[in-house]
């Protein structure tokens, strides 16, 4: 049975997680390595509301600040070369990325 690598990507900006699925697929086809993905996950959206006026003032009206986590999932063959090239690629701040191996 071969081993696979399962890549959970996720962060606030949609095109920068794009741009680092395009980057590793490209490492994967270079590589000569299956890959399955990126597969959309659903997009976790964190409201937050506030009272527009702090002193309990007026009218009751509300803001409503919003972040959304977009996510990525990608599952590739676990070639040894193409795993250390994968963990030589530059990832932006706002991304996080986790890597699992299964087998």
């Amino acid at each position: 049975m071969e081993q696979k690598a399962r890549i959970r990507l996720s962060g606030k900006s949609p095109v920068e997680l794009d741009k680092l699925c395009a980057q590793i697929k490209e490492l994967t086809d270079k590589a000569g390595v299956g890959i399955r993905g990126p597969i959309p996950l659903p997009t976790k959206k964190l409201v937050v509301p506030c009272r527009k006026s702090p002193d309990g003032e007026g009218s009751e009206t509300w803001d409503h600040w919003e972040m959304r986590i977009h996510k990525r999932l990608i599952d590739m063959d676990a070639d040894e070369r193409a795993l250390r090239r994968l963990m030589r690629i530059q990832i932006p701040k706002d991304i996080h990325i986790e890597i699992v191996l299964q087998g």
